[in-house]
């Protein structure tokens, strides 16, 4: 099979060069086995070079890589388009090129901690000398572009890139930095701190917010601005230049608190989990605070904190407390009366509702989740109650479900199958797989010599 001509292979790289990282790795591996003269082996060949570009690149300026990705321009946040980014790559590999290759070999041997990171660091000034002159057309291209998403851009930018090397080295120690805060961390954090503030009076939190872009979880920043200020007040923090930090993270926590509120029970399990998941990162979030910040106890924000904690409690319960309502109505029954006292009885008789079902499977999914942040998100009283009272509810539900096939008192069969596999899906959600498949096993039994009632 013949190639591609050079004009489709030019419209391929540029395809190529203009995807987000995530496609071009997709197409790596979507193209891996492709081999020979084919047309696929051609466009392997040509992502192969892109990653492998890619993969330089971003060791170059991974201190400033994760401040243009999409999606992370947001107001109040140092963000720049991603397409900066590649720019002034570009401009490197056009004004740089012997530099360029030294990074390259460096990064063929390259090992943390052990290896100089100083033909990085040189790419890195001549790309700011580039972006300040504005002489190149990518450089040129990058710093309008940085001016167009926001004001004083191209500036912000330059600076970003003078603390390069600073962020480099302590993107190294980040991992230790978080997990555990030593007295001899916290002082590497200080002395990286310094030397950002060396540079520029005015660079500690833009310091600080490099940093928090290469966390996953970029509010655990707060530890690192505790162990640096040396675990402040908070009237010490919120007087400081650094109280963004604990108010951009109290702000998400009252987002997160919207979401679950706002949980839409019709969202089937994912929806269940997703909730339950936000609901442990609140927890998480509360705690970053109360660690990292010396509170108060009234007011301020030591007051904030305790109203979110009530708050997550009270939505928390007010969704635990649907419980029996919705289960009700995937399960449902109706009153009657034996030996002068009304009971209550299943009702075996159509198809089960499938919302019904759904905004059950979907809160009983929620109360598992959340089943883990419990404790310390104040609501584990009310949630081991109804866990208790709808697995007794469940298990009264099919005991008398099962009572009526024995009594002959069941018209359709197959649907009383349907609504015991409900109820032995609902246990296994809130209990246990054991529970789920006693009440299947049982059911079985019972419908194995089951006869249906007379019309």
């Amino acid at each position: 099979m013949p190639g591609l001509s050079d004009r489709k292979i030019e419209i391929v790289r540029h395809l190529v060069e203009s995807a987000p990282d995530k496609i071009v790795g997709g197409l790596q591996n979507a193209l891996a086995a492709a081999s020979g003269d084919s047309v696929l082996a051609g466009v392997r060949r040509l992502v192969e070079s892109e990653v492998a570009d890619r993969r330089l690149r971003n060791a170059v300026l991974s201190p400033i890589a994760p401040l243009c990705v999409a999606g992370a321009v947001e107001q109040g946040h140092i963000s720049f388009p991603p397409r900066v980014m590649a720019l002034i790559w570009r401009g490197l590999k056009d004004s740089c090129p012997t530099e360029v290759l030294k990074a390259e070999r460096t990064l063929a041997d390259y090992r943390a901690d052990e290896t100089s990171t100083e033909p990085f660091d040189l790419l890195v000034t001549a790309a700011a000398d580039g972006l300040r002159e504005r002489e190149q057309r990518d450089f040129a291209a990058a710093a309008d572009l940085a001016d167009a998403s926001r004001e004083g851009g191209a500036e912000l930018l330059l600076s970003c890139l003078a603390l390069s090397p600073i962020i480099r080295d302590a993107i190294l120690r980040l991992p230790d930095w978080i997990s555990r805060t030593t007295e001899e961390r916290a002082a590497a954090a200080r002395l990286a701190y310094k030397d950002a503030v060396a540079i520029s009076d005015d660079a500690g939190p833009r310091f600080f917010e490099m940093l928090a872009a290469q966390l996953a979880e970029p509010w655990t920043i707060l530890r690192i601005v505790s162990a640096v200020m040396d675990h402040p007040t908070e009237q010490y923090l919120a007087a400081s230049e650094f109280s963004v930090f604990a108010e951009q993270l109290m702000d998400e926590i009252d987002k997160n608190l919207t979401k679950v509120a706002q949980l839409d029970l019709s969202g089937g399990p994912e929806a269940g989990r997703g909730a339950g998941a936000v609901v442990e990162l609140i927890t998480l979030q509360i705690a970053e605070i109360e660690n990292s910040i010396q509170l108060g106890k009234e007011g301020g924000w030591g007051g904030r904190v305790q109203k979110q904690k009530k708050a997550l409690a009270a939505v928390v319960e007010g969704r635990l407390r649907e419980s029996d309502k919705v289960i009700g109505l995937a399960l449902p029954s109706h009153k009657v009366r034996v030996a002068r006292v009304m009971k209550s009885l299943p009702r075996l008789t159509g198809a089960p509702d499938e919302k019904a079902v759904t905004r059950a499977t979907t809160l009983l999914t929620f109360i598992e989740a959340v089943r883990s942040s419990a404790n310390y998100g104040g609501f584990a009283s009310t949630r081991a109650k109804v866990v208790e009272t709808v697995g007794e509810t469940i298990d009264d539900y099919v005991e008398e479900a099962l009572s009526l096939l024995r009594d002959g008192e069941v018209p359709d069969l197959e649907e009383a199958r349907v609504f015991l596999g409900v109820a032995a899906d609902f246990s296994t959600l809130l209990r246990d797989p054991r529970t789920g498949d006693v009440i299947r096993r049982r059911a079985t039994a019972a419908l194995a010599v089951a006869k249906p009632a007379a019309a």
